[in-house]
């Protein structure tokens, strides 16, 4: 859709996604985000949103006042988050969408670059107001954060070109070595289907876990391991920046709603989901779904998950 607060010129957008596609090879690839020095950043975003007065009124007087929201998200996932060409600049669709969030609530985005499993923790120790790195909703994470759904995506399978290993689903992982992201419901699954496969008197799956994505996918170019796991945009972008390198396998499972997490005690999760709604009603949820080929993974409602009562 659009807005005259944020119009591109054809001219723009092909210099920027040829600039983006280049970004993504060195970053998929050779794993220039794997860096973590947990330091703010300003995000690549050029989007802009206007203030949405109902759905500031809903924030706690110390973040309103604070004037800024400070987001956690690991940027080794692209197109989701990661790391521009200056290597500390995080873009990506959920460094766009926590942009315009935050300006819909007539704040500033702060944006930190934190490894996945850490942050959650560091909610919970208040270190982050948010985290937004493409956290799948799940009953278990509903116990320990709020969620406030803003996407759906699945899990995607993916291997080496030049020696592609074919399955259907978790069920072929048995006696396969798999490279997952520490801390993901991918690395979760592979570890329960390996007991599975035990249980069933078969070879165990070997879990290789890293502490970055970009980690699991040089395991599988180099042949350390035969499968990788991610969700699916995220597998499907890494496929399609590898230069030819790495191919999908399998069939997708396990669609389900991402979630933006909040801490049961920050009251957050009023605001932030009213701020979600806001773009999906204005189309600027759209316009940035849209810039990252995301459309289709897009929601007409966002819902807070795991709120208590």
């Amino acid at each position: 859709m659009t807005d005259s607060n944020h119009v591109k010129t054809t001219s723009w957008i092909a210099r920027a996604i040829t600039l983006l596609a280049l970004i993504a090879v060195v970053s998929v690839l050779a794993g220039c985000g794997d860096s973590k020095d947990d330091n703010a950043t300003d995000s690549g975003s050029s989007t802009t949103v206007q203030k949405d007065d109902a759905a500031a009124a809903k924030l706690p007087a110390d973040i309103a006042q604070g004037g800024t929201l400070t987001f956690a998200m690991d940027a080794t996932y692209p197109p989701n988050e990661f790391f521009d060409e200056d290597g500390k600049t995080i873009i990506g669709m959920d460094a766009d969408m926590a942009n315009a969030i935050a300006q819909t609530l007539g704040l500033k985005a702060n944006l930190k670059n934190v490894t996945f499993d850490a942050i959650l923790p560091g909610l919970a120790a208040g270190k982050y107001d948010v985290g937004m790195s493409s956290f799948t909703d799940t009953k278990e994470r509903e116990q320990t954060v709020d969620m406030i759904t803003y996407l759906t995506a699945g899990t995607k399978f993916y291997t080496s070109a030049s020696d592609p290993t074919k399955i259907t689903g978790l069920d072929d992982l048995c006696g396969m070595t798999v490279a997952v992201e520490k801390g993901t419901t991918q690395a979760d699954d592979a570890t329960a289907q390996s007991k599975k496969c035990t249980d069933a008197g078969k070879e165990k799956v070997t879990v290789d876990v890293f502490p970055y994505q970009n980690g699991a996918n040089l395991a599988l170019t180099s042949g350390r391991a035969q499968v990788g796991m991610a969700d699916s945009p995220v597998a499907a972008y890494i496929v399609k920046q590898s230069g030819g390198k790495l191919v999908e396998t399998g069939t997708d499972y396990g669609e389900a709603p991402y979630g933006i997490a909040v801490s049961k005690k920050s009251d957050l999760a009023p605001a932030m989901q009213a701020a979600v709604q806001s773009l999906i009603d204005s189309g600027k949820y759209e316009s940035i779904l849209k810039q990252w080929n995301l459309v289709d993974e897009g929601i007409e409602t966002s819902e807070i998950n795991g709120a208590e009562s």
